[in-house]
């Protein structure tokens, strides 16, 4: 987990070669949403566009060795250069392209995602959010409003969730992966139990009919988030109760979840490294 913490949060914007060769055959696909937002396939978080008349706005930007490919697709939605770039948070899968776009964009993004790449090794300060915001914050752009909602403790401590009003789509960065087992950094502010307040949140502030954009995996809507919930409770419930009858962490990795949840771990966090975090997220 901490390799992993260190690759996202410092390498991701000054990669060796030999790191780079991973994205060699990565392709930017693009995707139609709803209205005028649209999503962006690579390698790492998933992209949000809104493209008009004012522009290009984009939500995250992947990693540093995709940024031209990016800026390729980007031209083929009406322009390369994004007047806005929203960072959902700080991990470098999300914002390693933040020092290429900053050139020529305004990044903004929570106040503690601005305080982490400030203390991240050699980030270049072209990278570094312009606009940062503490709860809520709106911009106003190609005609609708793009409201940014401050998601504390649950991913990091800086994670904002992306509401375009006027598209009626949402972008959960990695608050939301579809039909996996979360990532909570416990070492960035992150917790289990503010994740579960967050999404529980969003749950009444998202409409029935409206599409979400999740951090990683395919679109998704309202009723594949509300699977995700009951996965949290249903995980952290059997997990608590577990704790509750004195099982050590690896009791309960021996003894595992239930079947249903096996596809859930297919990704980077398995079945044992989400009962270690929740662990480690109930007795800290």
């Amino acid at each position: 987990m901490r390799l992993f913490h260190l690759l996202l949060v410092s390498a991701a914007f000054s990669l060796p070669a030999a790191a780079q060769d991973q994205f060699t055959n990565v392709e930017i696909k693009t995707e139609p949403v709803s209205g005028n937002v649209y999503v962006l396939y690579g390698a790492g978080g998933n992209i949000g566009v809104l493209k008009g008349e004012d522009g290009i706005l984009m939500v995250d930007n992947q990693y540093a060795p995709l940024a031209a490919r990016i800026k390729a697709a980007l031209a083929a939605l009406g322009s390369d250069v994004p007047a806005y770039v929203l960072n959902t948070h700080y991990h470098g899968d999300h914002t390693g392209g933040n020092p290429y776009f900053g050139k020529d964009s305004i990044i903004v993004a929570h106040d503690n995602v601005r305080v982490r790449l400030l203390n991240a090794d050699d980030f270049p300060a072209q990278g570094l959010p312009a606009i940062t915001y503490s709860d809520q914050a709106s911009l106003h752009f190609n005609g609708e409003d793009v409201r940014l909602i401050h998601m504390p403790e649950g991913h990091t401590d800086g994670d904002t969730i992306v509401f375009f009003q006027g598209s009626k789509v949402v972008h959960m960065g990695d608050h939301f992966f579809r039909d996996r087992f979360p990532y909570v950094d416990l070492q960035a502010g992150g917790s289990v139990q503010g994740l579960l307040g967050n999404i529980k949140l969003a749950l009444e502030l998202i409409p029935d009919d409206v599409p979400i954009i999740p951090g990683h995996g395919p679109l998704a809507d309202k009723s594949d988030l509300v699977r995700y919930y009951n996965m949290l409770i249903e995980t952290t419930g059997m997990v608590n109760r577990a704790l509750a009858d004195g099982k050590s962490a690896d009791q309960i990795v021996d003894t595992g979840l239930e079947e249903k949840w096996d596809s859930w771990g297919a990704g980077f966090i398995n079945e044992e490294r989400w009962i270690r975090t929740i662990v480690a997220s109930y007795n800290d």
